[in-house]
């Protein structure tokens, strides 16, 4: 019992409580999206009751995969998430094709993409982090340009150096910030609500107002994705299963009741930036809370608002570093990917260099600029992997009857079909709407296969008791 709970001498540590586990739900969940994608939403809907009504459909759609992936991570309470769950419901390719997206393009991505938000809302307050660096005279910058580094890419990458290593000397200090970070985060948004909905300068009547728009059953999915894109990231909790104490009873409370103040926390923002905004008005500016405080309180208000994202966006940043890290440690584990990155550091407990080669990578996608084109490539395939990974809730009840399920999904099956289903509707429209970078995407994952065979041979080499190739 008390290795289950505390880890092995050698293994990773079991250092995260309830309040941690919580916290990389909420913190990695809320970034820059509750900032920025109502603008994209109103335009696809045309009201803000439609926006509204897109907003529950996301959350319930993430609280049913919350529900789904609770009995997941209560029963197999492993390093990896995803990575884990394929595995066991489909075999190891499964899993090593969403350890391979996840290292080198969606959470690598994520990472790149978080930072250099970090220091795009720094450059209101400093602008000269705009300016050029150097520039490299290859042609590897848009259009085949030579390649510019900029002050503020070069800020992000010691912000990602910086959060690597402190969660590299102990997941207890990676999970404490990111409590910490988190507090403030909500608390930070919850001002923006209260003083939004407290304001003189709101009306109802913007509840009612109106825009031209896609409408229809096309606008409501081409919102949807946005407003699931605001929610993505309730799962990374899974990925440190491994490191969190109780995890049979903190990993489901974790993940429901971490959504669940997501949904509330959106819902809220929404309602206050509707009641001072119109939707026309909403739709004129990418920065809705923004627009909102400056409506209220001018360049003030609009300065403090700057000042929550680079928090909000600082805690999900380190919500990504403190899970992705997992997923490629799991594969290494298993003998699916290259040996070192499945290290423990033997003082701290971690995977030490499964942090540093993520974030190592994320820093190179940083300067490339390149990362934002990679990651829409990915998205695609990415959510195919999510409603395979929630359907492994059914594939498991029927393929592993005997293992053992602290929690069991409340509504099962209809809860993880209805998630399964809400997925399957995403990739039809996304590949309709987006043939070519969805076909780009699988890609760019099916480039891991030569890979998985070569690590798959050596394996069996391996354990059939062959010289392996180093």
């Amino acid at each position: 019992m008390e290795q289950a709970e505390t880890g092995d001498r050698h293994g990773l540590k079991r250092d995260l409580g309830v309040w941690s586990a919580a916290s990389i739900v909420v913190g990695t969940v809320i970034g820059s999206g509750i900032f920025l994608v109502p603008n994209a939403m109103i335009k696809s809907t045309g009201s803000p009751l439609m926006v509204y009504a897109v907003w529950i459909a996301g959350g319930l759609l993430s609280l049913f995969g919350a529900l789904s992936y609770a009995e997941l991570a209560a029963a197999l309470p492993q390093a990896g998430g995803e990575y884990v769950y394929l595995k066991e419901a489909y075999g190891p390719l499964w899993g090593f094709l969403y350890g391979w997206t996840q290292m080198w393009v969606a959470k690598s991505g994520s990472i790149a993409t978080l930072a250099t938000g970090f220091f795009i809302y720094l450059a209101n307050f400093r602008p000269e982090l705009e300016g050029v660096w150097t520039t490299i005279p290859l042609p590897l910058g848009e259009n085949g340009a030579p390649l510019e580094i900029r002050y503020g890419q070069l800020l992000a990458i010691v912000v990602i150096a910086l959060l690597a290593a402190l969660n590299y000397v102990g997941v207890k200090v990676g999970g404490n910030v990111q409590v910490v970070v988190t507090v403030i985060k909500v608390a930070l948004i919850g001002a923006i609500i209260v003083i939004g909905l407290g304001s003189s300068a709101g009306s109802v009547a913007n509840f009612r107002s109106a825009i031209p728009a896609v409408g229809g059953a096309a606008g409501f999915f081409a919102a949807l994705v946005a407003a699931l894109w605001a929610y993505d990231g309730w799962n990374n909790v899974g990925m440190v299963a491994s490191e969190v104490k109780h995890p049979q009873r903190n990993l489901p409370l974790a993940l429901i009741a971490g959504t669940l103040a997501v949904i509330a926390i959106y819902l809220a923002a929404n309602v206050a930036y509707f009641y001072v905004l119109t939707a026309s008005e909403v739709a004129a500016t990418p920065r809705v809370a923004g627009a909102m405080m400056g409506r209220i309180l001018g360049s003030r208000g609009a300065g403090a608002v700057s000042l929550a994202a680079m928090i909000s966006i600082f805690a999900a940043l380190n919500g990504s570093i403190l899970s992705g890290s997992r997923v490629p440690f799991a594969m290494a584990r298993d003998g699916l990917f290259f040996r070192s990155i499945g290290y423990i550091h033997p003082t701290f407990r971690t995977p030490g260099v499964s942090i540093l080669a993520l974030n190592l990578w994320a820093a190179l996608l940083v300067l490339s600029g390149r990362y934002d084109q990679l990651y829409t490539y990915v998205i695609f395939a990415s959510v195919i992997l999510y409603g395979m990974a929630t359907a492994s809730v059914i594939v498991l009840r029927f393929r592993r009857p005997d293992l053992h399920r602290p929690y069991r999904t409340i509504g099962y099956p209809f809860v993880p079909l209805a998630f399964v289903l809400g997925i399957a509707s995403l990739v039809v429209s996304t590949l309709i709407k987006s043939p070519r970078e969805s076909l780009m995407g699988l890609g760019i994952i099916s480039l891991g296969l030569p890979f998985y065979y070569y690590w798959r041979s050596r394996l069996n080499r391996t354990n059939s008791g062959s010289p392996a190739l180093h």
